[in-house]
């Protein structure tokens, strides 16, 4: 049964949105008006190398079993969706028509899968020993999050790298690292069986025969999506130096191995005093290997060198929880002071 899909983000949105259209469910990608007609007129292309390939191969989402629109914020009927994806960076859910709308989803109790890196308040409140934290300070607007129940809110670490070509059209993404896809369950039974639903359609997908990379997993914990804390304080934010040019993925990393494995270490030594299990996370080895083809800046060392006076601050939710679990990191501390330093000179 075609499923249909409310996505929240064009961009980053557009590859679970492609995933979802190849098992033949049915997408709306909330964006800009211009965006949106864009998408409206020719589609999408999403690029992504298959296994054994030299090249990446453009999936246009006209070609597809699902069907595919885009409309602006303030046109959702939300009544026509089972399932909830929110894929914009955290700060763009501060604008008031992504408020607006975010507050009829909330309303019409519809379950919503989180692909940012920020995890949203709700799911954070999932976790006992968060629940009770003072964790608001690292959201844009935390008021934006009151209104959803917590059970309704899950994460999906969105560990495959993809980007938008500089040169080429807003709908376009290429995918430069095909990994899964890592979802925690819901608390209601019904929300899971349509996530363990949609893990079925897409992995069945192939392409020539081929199997399509990028997977949905998903898994009764909710600290796999949680691994991703440790890449990205690890390389993401570290991409962002205080001297002004942001610095790639790879250079963050293997700089000075010893380093980046210390507080690799460190968050996954936090996450687990929250309830992790080691079979939850990813070993450091694996995540400093796949570091070494990302050979550009993270999209958070991209903002701020840009200009932006807000990003997506996990940096500074893992210095929160780190610190209010009695275990600082000095290491930690000094980059979430690199990133403030920098946006604080984008604000002046």
């Amino acid at each position: 049964m075609a499923r249909n899909i409310l996505i929240l983000g064009a961009s980053y949105g557009s590859l679970l949105a492609t995933k979802l259209l190849m098992a033949g469910h049915n997408v709306t990608l909330v964006c800009r008006r211009k965006t949106a007609d864009l998408i409206n007129n020719e589609g999408t292309e999403v690029r992504i190398k298959l296994r054994d390939e030299p090249d990446h191969r453009a999936i246009f989402s006209r070609d597809l079993p699902g069907k595919l629109d885009a409309t602006t914020p303030q046109d959702v009927d939300v009544s026509r969706y089972d399932l909830v994806g929110l894929a914009m960076q955290e700060p763009q859910y501060a604008n008031h028509t992504i408020r607006v709308l975010m507050i009829k989803i909330a309303e019409a109790k519809l379950p919503c899968l989180s692909i940012m890196n920020m995890p949203p308040l709700p799911y954070l409140k999932r976790i006992p020993a968060l629940a009770g934290m003072d964790l608001e300070e690292a959201f844009t607007n935390a008021q934006v999050w009151e209104r959803f129940e917590p059970g309704l809110m899950s994460l999906c670490s969105p560990d495959p790298q993809a980007f938008r070509p500089p040169e080429e059209g807003a709908n376009v993404l290429h995918v430069g690292l095909p990994t899964n896809f890592k979802a925690a369950t819901f608390e209601d039974e019904a929300h899971n069986a349509l996530l363990r639903e949609l893990e079925a359609d897409i992995d069945a997908v192939t392409l020539d025969g081929k199997d399509v990379p990028v997977k949905l997993k998903v898994f009764d914990s909710l600290f796999v999506p949680l691994a991703k804390w440790s890449m990205l304080l690890t390389g993401n934010y570290r991409c962002v130096t205080p001297e002004g040019a942001p610095q790639s993925i790879r250079e963050a990393v293997h700089g000075d191995i010893d380093v980046s494995r210390s507080i690799y270490e460190h968050v996954d030594a936090v996450a687990r005093r929250l309830g992790a299990d080691a079979q939850d996370q990813v070993p450091f080895e694996k995540y400093a290997k796949a570091a070494e083809s990302l050979l550009k800046p993270s999209s958070a060392a991209r903002a701020v060198a840009s200009g932006a006076p807000f990003i997506e601050r996990v940096d500074l939710l893992v210095k929160l929880v780190s610190h209010q679990l009695g275990m600082p990191n000095a290491a930690i501390d000094e980059t979430v002071r690199t990133v403030d330093g920098r946006l604080n000179e984008s604000i002046v």
